[in-house]
């Protein structure tokens, strides 16, 4: 990897070199697999994508599966396709870095699929990032496709820190018996950028459960959207939080529902959409920060969860 691409795949991953174990690392449209004995990644013959399987019992691995894309012009889809074994525990480690330099525009639709067998535990962690200084537009738009089966267990952390133009993230959920979705989202939009999210989630199991946190901050002239829905179909439990921090002219949509259709669902929703407290700022300014300094260490630490 050049410099370029070896500080996307830090920021994506959190590693300084490639990983030993199971990955795919995949640069402008090329991708470099390798498998283990006990997780299984194969290229699809029909499209672009892989099939990520993990075998029963398996515990305590991780799978790497970056996108790292440097050029400008390339539209670049993949479709992945996650089983998880019986009983296996794994954090999968997943997202896309974009720079680009050029006036034209860099794209990337990662069309995701977990399935998840009884019992099974997954962590999956999927950041996004946006550089370069040219003119083209970053664009990201994920679509993830989630199946847990009875007493699986899946937590989603999608992060989003500024530099990508536009993104469009759709994520479809059936949480089975005993099964638990969490997923937890944070969002930063600057200049122009827009965001939009959109959650659907089926609560067909007795005893099921899914959480949604959506941390977000828009800026400058940016757009952010939220929309989520989680329909209870049996004895269940469904919590969505939205808290959105707004600045300069920047405008936050956020539309949670909930619609029950089992006299034993129990489902929640909570938004809040509003400004930087300014007891926060003067306690900061105090310290001889100034207002802009202020705000950043609020902003990081409202969307880090510190």
């Amino acid at each position: 990897m050049d410099s370029i691409e070896q500080k996307l795949f830090e920021k994506l991953t959190e590693l300084h070199k490639i990983p030993s174990g199971a990955f795919s690392i995949r640069k402008n449209g090329t991708s470099e697999l390798s498998s283990t004995k006990e997780i299984e990644i194969v290229k699809k013959t029909h499209k672009n994508g892989i099939d990520i399987i993990v075998k029963p019992n398996v515990i305590g691995k991780s799978v790497h599966i970056p996108v790292i894309i440097t050029v400008g012009g390339l539209s670049d889809i993949v479709y992945n396709d996650f089983y998880i074994g019986e009983n296996a525990d794994v954090m999968i480690v997943a997202g896309c870095g974009i720079h680009n330099a050029t006036c034209k525009t860099s794209m990337h639709n990662g069309l995701h699929s977990f399935h998840l067998s009884r019992n099974s535990k997954v962590r999956y962690i999927e950041r996004h990032i946006g550089e370069g200084e040219g003119e083209g537009e970053k664009i990201l738009n994920p679509v993830t496709k989630v199946y847990l089966e009875e007493g699986a267990q899946m937590t989603m952390e999608t992060t989003q820190l500024g530099g990508v133009s536009s993104t469009i993230r759709k994520t479809f959920a059936t949480v089975k018996d005993n099964a638990k979705l969490t997923i937890q989202e944070n969002i930063l939009t600057t200049d122009n950028q827009i965001a939009k999210t959109q959650f659907k989630v089926n609560l067909t199991g007795k005893n099921s459960g899914v959480e949604v946190v959506s941390h977000s901050v828009a800026r400058d002239n940016s757009l952010q959207e939220f929309k989520s829905n989680v329909i209870g179909k049996n004895e269940c439990f469904g919590h969505v939080e939205c808290d959105g921090i707004l600045l300069d002219n920047a405008r936050i949509i956020s539309l949670p529902t909930v619609d029950a259709q089992c006299k034993e669902a129990s489902l929640v929703h909570e938004a809040a959409i509003g400004k930087i407290a300014g007891e926060e700022l003067v306690k900061l300014m105090t310290l001889g920060l100034s207002q802009k300094e202020a705000e950043e260490i609020i902003i990081q630490g409202f969307l880090l969860g510190n």
